[in-house]
């Protein structure tokens, strides 16, 4: 009699494949435009250097608005604007910050537009048209702008990641860093950013005076594999993130830091790959650090469906409405979650595990 038929409910699983090892590739854009507006700033002069260092394509427009994205598809015009950046002026509506719980009290966007292809991406549907990635050269008016919504008496909170990956572009804008260097000299503010990209060397020696909470999106090997394009590989987040973590006279950035676990996807043996993501992640941070964790369970809206759906046409993505339970925002809109009772399973699951590896780093919030 096999094992299995002793014990029916034992799980054999097959070997492991090896972690992936690989560094994400410099995104290197096959177009990079400037609106006039944006080479009037002097830190859109600052971009324009970074990109003449790459040998880039460089594409001086005489206005300011963008052309060329559209192709003659859904998949050839996804094709031409994830292969540009744009640098432009924020419009003078960026200057109105929205609350942006429970991540942070206020979202700054430095860019909009993400180099990588998650195929559940959260900005189909988010962003209107082609998702070019647009640089906004204007960054130091928008910084100077957050003062207004610091609140006395607190530390007020500001997300830069709600609409791009920074680390995905900071080679060619230097507008991560620039962040960094502004928080840190600001008491009573906290800059927040996530990325799966890994190129953190410049980010070490920056003045950030721990007001910077840096932060790596992780997911189960199998989902990063399939889903993640272009990003880094789980090992190479987790080792920019002890990078990052690591106390200065250590080499290190000693920053706070934290783990975004999304999106959270009940795939086959879940229980068993999550399980191995958390023994990687405690493995690398081996040391005390200041640590949090932000769990994320997958969902998505009828639009986003759409959106995705054209951008990648053989995904292997699970968006099927049948299986999911219904939400509704106060504005009438609608999103696909879990069912309540897996909800419940995998909220149980992820709590436990993470409080008997990380008892100190506290959960910021489950979503």
């Amino acid at each position: 009699m096999t094992q299995t038929a002793l014990f029916p409910s034992l799980n054999i699983l097959p070997a492991e494949p090896a972690p992936r090892q690989h560094a994400a590739k410099l995104w290197l854009p096959k177009r990079v435009a400037f609106t006039p507006a944006a080479l009037n700033e002097p830190f859109g002069q600052q971009i324009l250097a970074r990109a003449e260092s790459h040998n880039l394509e460089i594409e001086l427009l005489k206005s300011n608005r963008l052309t060329g994205l559209r192709g003659d598809d859904a998949r050839d015009t996804y094709r031409r604007a994830k292969s540009t950046l744009a640098v432009v002026c924020a419009p003078p509506g960026a200057l109105r910050l929205q609350p942006t719980p429970p991540s942070a009290d206020w979202q700054m966007n430095l860019a909009e537009g993400c180099p990588a292809h998650c195929q559940y991406c959260y900005l189909a549907g988010s962003l209107s048209g082609p998702p070019v990635v647009k640089a906004f050269a204007n960054l130091p008016q928008l910084l100077a702008n957050t003062q207004n919504y610091e609140q006395p008496g607190r530390t007020t909170s500001f997300e830069v990641s709600c609409y791009t990956d920074v680390l995905g572009i900071e080679h060619l804008t230097g507008s991560l860093a620039e962040c960094i260097r502004y928080f840190g000299r600001r008491e009573g503010t906290h800059l927040r950013f996530v990325s799966k990209y890994d190129h953190v060397g410049s980010l070490l020696a920056l003045p950030h005076y721990g007001r910077t909470r840096a932060r790596f999106s992780l997911n189960a090997e199998p989902l990063v594999r399939q889903l993640e394009g272009g990003t880094a590989s789980v090992e190479a987040r987790l080792r920019a993130l002890r990078q990052l973590a690591l106390p200065r006279e250590q080499g290190g950035g000693g920053y706070p830091v934290g783990v975004v676990l999304a999106p959270i996807m009940p795939l086959p043996n879940w229980q068993h790959e999550y399980r191995l993501l958390l023994d990687r992640l405690a493995a690398a941070l081996d040391f005390d650090c200041d640590l949090t964790v932000e769990f994320i369970t997958h969902r998505f809206t009828p639009g986003s469906k759409n959106v995705l759906l054209d951008w990648y046409p053989n995904t292997s993505l699970d968006l099927d409405e049948a299986t999911r339970a219904v939400k509704r925002n106060k504005f009438g809109g609608t999103k696909f979650v879990y069912q309540p009772t897996d909800m419940r399973q995998l909220k149980e699951f992820f709590y436990a595990e993470w409080q008997a590896r990380f008892p100190k780093a506290p959960v910021l919030y489950w979503t």
